[in-house]
């Protein structure tokens, strides 16, 4: 019997590039198809996705769980490697590691209310959330998505919005910082619309990604509703550039993010928040 020998998690698999899609002027959605037919993840893990001859860059998997021939990323163009990955067409390869990391407790959370806050390219983490809640909606009591971008040029997965609005069983409210002529919708802070929001926070999860300001005054707000903070999970994507906790880049006090994260407890990672030094 051949022995198998260990997929080498510093080694880029070249995935194709199959579909590219616009969501706003800096940011836009890879679909990769997986060599292998499938690529299995749990939500709120990362690739390192690889441009070659540029570099690799972490970016959180967006895509369905329950949909593995598809892997799904929505990345901003900020960086040399990014705005590489924004100029590739239908055909290119691009380099992937992973999955990485810790997973949204999505398990955990069931038999209560799921509490979903998003802000900017933060829905991007957490849209695999929604598709897990949406494809196991009997395992969950009220399912709440509050979602703010600063512009409702910057709002992403339009369609996809909509039509979970649409859905008597989810609770869907998106603001914007600033609207403009022809925006109908809500303005102000994702923290406005949680006073208004329905659930119980004695039984509820919270899952929250964007902006560290934005988490941690979402956070705080669902503690002084009467949430634990052991209920609040937060996630932290700095300066990840290893996957494998070798370069130390993303060190945050004692935390490898990209070993120890990049999902956490809120009370695990409250006191190293909006600390520069760290």
């Amino acid at each position: 019997m051949t022995a198998v020998a260990p997929v080498d998690p510093m080694l880029p698999v070249p995935f194709a590039l199959t579909e590219r899609t616009r969501e706003s002027h800096d940011t836009f959605t890879f679909e990769l198809s997986p060599p292998d037919g499938a690529f299995g993840f749990v939500p709120g893990q990362f690739n390192m996705l690889y441009a070659f001859g540029v570099g690799e860059a972490a970016i959180s998997i967006s895509g369905d769980p329950t949909r593995p021939e598809r892997l799904v990323h929505t990345i901003r163009a900020v960086g040399s490697v990014t705005r590489a990955l924004e100029r590739m067409e239908p055909g290119d390869m691009v380099g992937v590691r992973g999955p990485f990391g810790s997973g949204w407790p999505v398990g955990p959370a069931e038999g209560g209310d799921l509490v979903i806050i998003a802000g900017g390219i933060g829905l991007a983490p957490l849209r695999p959330v929604v598709y897990h809640a949406v494809a196991h909606r009997d395992r969950y009591d009220k399912v709440v998505l509050i979602y703010g971008t600063r512009s409702p040029q910057d709002i992403l997965y339009d369609e996809e919005l909509m039509a979970w609005r649409g859905r008597f069983d989810l609770d869907v409210e998106v603001t914007v910082d600033r609207g403009d002529g022809s925006w109908r919708g809500k303005t102000g802070v994702v923290t406005r619309l949680l006073d208004r929001a329905e659930f119980d926070p004695e039984r509820a999860t919270a899952m929250i990604c964007g902006p560290e300001i934005m988490m941690r005054y979402a956070a705080r707000e669902l503690v002084s509703q009467g949430m634990g903070h052991d209920r609040i999970y937060i996630t932290l994507e700095r300066n990840m550039q290893c996957a494998v906790a070798l370069c130390g880049h993303c060190q945050l006090g004692r935390e490898l993010i990209c070993r120890d994260g990049p999902v956490y407890r809120y009370d695990r990672v409250a006191g190293l928040l909006g600390i520069r030094e760290l």
